[in-house]
């Protein structure tokens, strides 16, 4: 046991590689600069992120069964070389002024990077925090989710001293050298641990621990009826958030009338409580369980949808808007343990890949949504209401995965297990 690593710097490196990839989420430092000093379109520069995005997504689903064999450090190690490696293909792309090896770098070489960097560590703290699993995936997307305030003024500091392409070549090297040392330390846990006094706590009471519902194979997930609920409530969860994301300046000095100086900082405290939301709602699915976590998400964004049409009161609806955001975050970060809770941990990073294929679709489809719906009625608010109807549907979803939960514990009659046995099962 003397040789056990230490499972709060095995959380610390995941939040090492999450910080790094989540600089993705501040493209839009970049858009100006790539607009002004190459000439490029604004649609053509907007690309480049939703492919990033959707391979993302792809190569989450397609390598998340060779990140699973592979192991936590090859996985990293693999992540930071594509990452990298695409980041400074898209310097020399700019140096170049050629937009489709800009699409090659940034978008498919560090979109790949970034699908199996992001769900190698999570699969790897759901294995060491069977106590706090929603505390332990919270922490590292949260890094996902404040990456991008981080590298937002080291990015802008950057162009304005050594130029826009020499940044990227700086961001691949510096991003490379702390993923690197991240992955070093990153390992599961050895076969039958379990955090000190974990058993014990079981035994006397002093926690509820349920037996995860099921342990089953990526290829076995798939064919089940739960999977798609989850894979529903996230598309569902990510689209309405994301597509807020996108057109949050315009929209609120449409309804709230708000100042652009007064709308670009309201966007700017918008990655504060999407990271926020990202720690605070996954800790919160520790007590209250992550079915009904879920529920409460949609609760309470089928309220603000409603609301925030008719909000033009300006601290109400940026009010709203931050309370949307943490829900967005929380989504992603509370995912993952769910996935465990549902199908077990041995193939976490595989099933965790096939339903981010949810990210994936949600990135493209949100922000088109809601430009058609602008485009055909002239008003951001209709938008609203369609988001605000998804979201009754995402919680009928809600509810009935947890009717499909208490079928399936009924059936095996096995509400409580010990924490041995759960350990011993994965």
């Amino acid at each position: 046991m003397d040789k056990v690593k230490n499972r709060w710097l095995i959380a610390a490196s995941a939040v090492g590689i999450h910080v790094s990839i989540g600089a993705v989420y501040a493209y839009s430092v970049l858009k100006k600069p790539l607009l002004e000093s190459i000439g490029w379109e604004f649609k053509q520069t907007a690309w480049a992120f939703s492919i990033a995005i959707l391979f993302l997504g792809l190569s989450a689903a397609f390598l998340g069964r060779k990140v699973e064999k592979m192991g936590p450090r090859k996985s990293g190690m693999l992540s930071a070389s594509f990452y990298s490696a695409g980041l400074i293909v898209a310097g020399l792309a700019v140096s170049l002024k050629s937009i489709y090896l800009f699409y090659l770098g940034y978008g498919v070489i560090s979109g790949i990077g970034l699908g199996v960097g992001y769900i190698c560590p999570v699969s790897t703290l759901v294995k060491w925090f069977p106590d706090r699993r929603g505390l332990a995936t919270g922490l590292a997307i949260m890094g996902f989710g404040f990456g991008a305030l981080l590298a937002s003024s080291v990015i802008q500091y950057l162009i304005g001293s050594v130029g826009l392409s020499s940044t990227f070549f700086i961001l691949g090297i510096v991003y490379f050298a702390i993923m690197m040392s991240a992955a070093q330390y990153l390992s599961p846990p050895p076969a039958g641990w379990v955090p000190e006094g974990f058993d014990a706590d079981a035994k006397t009471g002093k926690k509820s621990i349920k037996a995860d519902l099921a342990q089953v194979s990526s290829i076995e997930a798939l064919g089940t009826v739960r999977f798609y609920y989850l894979w529903i409530m996230l598309f569902i969860n990510i689209t309405c958030g994301i597509a807020v994301i996108s057109v949050a300046s315009p929209l609120s000095q449409e309804i709230a009338g708000l100042t652009p100086v007064a709308a670009a900082a309201m966007v700017g405290a918008m990655g504060l409580f999407n990271g926020l939301g990202r720690i605070g709602w996954a800790s919160f699915s520790d007590i209250i369980g992550r079915p009904m976590t879920y529920t409460v998400f949609f609760v309470v964004q089928i309220i603000a949808f409603f609301l925030l049409p008719q909000t033009t009161n300006a601290f109400l609806f940026q009010g709203i808007i931050f309370l949307i955001l943490t829900c967005y975050g929380g989504g992603f970060a509370s995912i993952p343990a769910y996935i465990g809770d549902m199908f077990g941990t041995k193939n976490l990073s595989a099933i965790h890949g096939n339903i981010l294929t949810a990210w994936a679709v949600a990135g493209l489809a949100g922000p088109q949504l809601a430009d058609y719906v602008r485009q055909t009625t002239g008003s951001y608010q209709q938008t609203l209401y369609i988001f605000a109807g998804l979201f009754v549907v995402a919680l009928v979803v809600s509810i009935a995965i947890q009717f499909n939960i208490r079928a399936l514990r009924n059936k095996k009659d096995e509400p409580v297990a010990s924490a041995s046995q759960m350990t011993m099962a994965r």
